[in-house]
């Protein structure tokens, strides 16, 4: 069994597994049989969506896995059609019963949506709702500094976490500056960056650096004197700079590579050259323009 995932402390005073798994893009038929077998090979932290349309599949996964609930952290986040407050209660509400629990370790709002503009009346609502026990924790997704500002003005409360597109090729380190000042934690999404079909997901095939990640140079050799992968090297990279992630996978030889991260580290050195291969590249939508309902 490999080593478990190290818990990080929120400024709420909660924790949770810096390394989870990710469900984005698994069927919601294929999801309980998928997830149960993550957590066969070690992983606690489960992140889902309302949007990713599986939420029932993870309550499957849940119900089955022979573990209590509290042995669980599980994250899901705020569909872009339910800013208004009554939607932010009646979408907890279907999620909750999805997932067949009464409350989520983490609840997230997945885009600030500028255009419709809503987002502090979302979080208004979730302050409420952890208020009441049925979050643990509260945060956002894809929020850039003014959002953020913006929420902290009109509430006074600070999000836990906040998960944003972050890879060795869009390193995001101005925003990660700014997160280690308000004491917000970072998990990364597409930690991986472009991967073998990611590149033709966001059409960027041929866009320079839009080729996987697990075929660059530089990661290929520090894998080499690790004797690891280069998908461990990414993952440690993150671990290392004090970032969360939830890689996604369906192989369950990948999954258990994907957490037999725990037995190294990377030098200054490796970490300078990783540091080296930030191009500033978004593959995902630009949060200041992504209005999609």
């Amino acid at each position: 069994m490999p080593l478990a995932p190290r818990l990080v402390s929120l400024r709420d005073g909660n924790a949770m597994p810096q390394l989870g798994f990710g469900t984005w893009q698994i069927a919601n038929a294929d999801c309980a049989a998928i997830l149960g077998e993550a957590i066969r090979r070690g992983y606690r932290a489960i992140d889902t969506a309302q949007g990713y349309g599986n939420e029932e599949g993870v309550g499957a996964a849940l119900r089955d896995c022979g573990l209590a609930r509290q042995d669980l952290f599980i994250t899901s986040k705020l569909d872009n059609a339910n800013h208004a407050a009554d939607r932010v209660r009646q979408s907890l509400d279907e999620s909750l019963y999805k997932l067949g629990t009464d409350y989520l370790d983490l609840f997230l709002i997945h885009w600030p949506v500028p255009q419709q503009n809503r987002f502090v009346e979302a979080w208004q609502t979730m302050i409420a709702l952890q208020t009441e026990g049925r979050l643990r924790s509260i945060g956002v997704s894809n929020f850039n500094r003014p959002h953020i500002e913006l929420l902290v003005k009109e509430t006074g409360i600070t999000p836990a976490v906040n998960q944003i597109e972050l890879h060795p090729r869009f390193q995001q380190r101005d925003l990660r500056g700014y997160h280690q000042r308000r004491a917000i934690r970072i998990q990364s999404w597409s930690p991986l960056g472009p991967g073998t079909t990611s590149a033709a997901i966001w059409g960027r095939a041929l866009r320079p650096g839009g080729e996987s990640l697990l075929d660059d140079p530089t990661l290929q050799s520090i894998a080499a004197r690790h004797k690891k992968t280069v998908a461990q090297i990414i993952i440690r990279w993150h671990l290392d700079e004090g970032l969360m992630l939830a890689p996604k996978t369906i192989r369950p030889e990948r999954m258990t590579e994907n957490i037999e991260v725990f037995d190294f580290a990377l030098d200054a050195e490796e970490r300078y050259r990783i540091e080296a291969m930030d191009l500033g590249l978004r593959l995902g939508p630009d949060p200041l323009t992504m209005n999609d309902l």
